[in-house]
């Protein structure tokens, strides 16, 4: 197989300039950086910036996140039936999932949605205490502090790896200090979202069924709420300057 040839009109002996602000074919790091987004979990708008809501999994993903444990609260509120309310929620969890079938739409967040919830309603069947619903929350976010907080230690930020693709800069953002300090930065700052998490609703937890009100409420204004606003931020923290954004324009941008 040939490689394509270069266009003549656009070659230095050609005495030509393109225009930088004349659109350019997609490169294979712009198609890298989709995939590598979706699979991650993150989107991008029409001008390149991060989508956060549809980052959160849009308002169905929200509403996905936030209703099982709604749904659990309220009932157990009302009743004070433990079984119950585990039962409520749960199908609460399996209704998001058969909406997506009958939209025909993608069920794997649905589907971890449920799985986390039955783990979650073992847990507090088991155990017999209700505040044990949310436990599984707390061993997930501490599992994401610590990868996260690795990452940053190794020099590969998680921050980078995915607002880099979205950006088109691949992973040549390693290569320079400014750029790998930034996405530290903006990887402790999503770090430290998760951490106020912790930071608020263990001593919720421990108060038993006392705090079982406030430990719902928190978990469900600190959830999507605030990984919308943390990803946002951390997005703001690590924009490239506008020199930065120039230079990844590529050589035509710098003719």
């Amino acid at each position: 197989m040939t490689s394509p040839q270069p266009d003549p009109s656009q070659s230095e002996g050609s005495g030509q300039e393109r225009d930088p602000r004349t659109p350019q074919e997609p490169s294979p790091v712009a198609g890298l950086a989709a995939d590598y987004a979706a699979k991650a979990g993150l989107h991008r708008t029409h001008d390149g910036r991060v989508d956060v809501l549809r980052s959160a999994g849009g308002v169905q993903g929200i509403a996905e996140s936030i209703m099982p444990g709604l749904v659990f609260l309220v009932t157990f509120t009302i009743t004070q039936e433990l079984t119950l309310s585990l039962i409520a929620a749960l199908a609460a969890a399996a209704v998001f999932t058969v909406v997506r079938l009958v939209q025909r739409r993608p069920l794997t967040q649905a589907l971890a949605g449920v799985v986390g919830v039955g783990i979650s309603a073992w847990l507090a069947n088991t155990t017999g205490k209700a505040e044990d619903f949310y436990l599984l929350g707390f061993f997930t976010n501490a599992g994401y502090i610590l990868a996260m907080a690795v990452s940053v230690f190794i020099k590969w930020p998680v921050a980078g790896l995915l607002f880099g693709f979205i950006r088109n800069e691949g992973l040549d953002w390693r290569k320079e200090p400014d750029r790998l300090r930034a996405y530290q930065l903006g990887t402790w700052i999503i770090v430290a979202v998760l951490a106020l998490r912790l930071i608020v609703q263990v001593p919720l937890y421990l108060m038993g069924q006392d705090g079982l009100a406030a430990l719902a409420t928190t978990r469900l204004l600190m959830g999507a709420p605030l990984y919308i606003l943390g990803v946002w931020i951390a997005w703001l923290v690590t924009r490239p300057a506008p020199a930065d954004d120039l230079a990844g324009e590529g050589p035509a941008a710098k003719a």
